[in-house]
């Protein structure tokens, strides 16, 4: 079970939560940074930090399903996007919401950042999230998550 916590006494957040609490139990996945780039490795959208935010966001919901959840499950993201200007944090923040990410809502912050890990790359998001109990996944196989 997810309690997505919006504290009284702070600035009410627009789309996302002050916390998340996960019931002690529930199977937890914690993602690494989802990036821009195509199956065969080519970044995609170069200079173009929203085609980027939109890309990453399709490869988290491939990350998520790997593992057996999906967006509605996200508890807690951190988003980079490499930019000092608050308009283009903003733009890719419009990607986040549009997504539906930001339905539940999660626990989530937004960092301008200097540089990311590949060349070119402007955005990245890591993510937490719960794993529903359900029937098996890809990610069962020999091909998913190890423990």
């Amino acid at each position: 079970m997810i309690q997505r916590v919006t504290v009284p006494a702070l600035f009410p957040p627009p789309t996302y939560s002050h916390a998340c609490v996960v019931e002690a139990g529930t199977k937890l996945a914690f993602l690494a940074g989802s990036v821009p780039l195509d199956g065969d490795g080519k970044l995609v959208g170069p200079g173009d930090p929203v085609r980027q935010a939109e890309q990453v966001m399709a490869n988290l919901e491939e990350q998520l399903r790997a593992v057996g959840s999906d967006l509605a499950h996200v508890v807690s993201t951190d988003v980079y996007v490499v930019s000092a200007e608050t308009s283009v944090l903003s733009a890719v923040w419009e990607v986040v919401e549009a997504s539906g990410l930001s339905i539940g809502p999660h626990a989530s912050t937004l960092l301008g950042v200097a540089c990311l890990g590949y060349a070119g790359q402007l955005v990245e998001i890591t993510a937490t999230a719960v794993v529903p109990e359900g029937p098996a996944t890809a990610a069962d196989g020999p091909q998913g998550a190890r423990p």
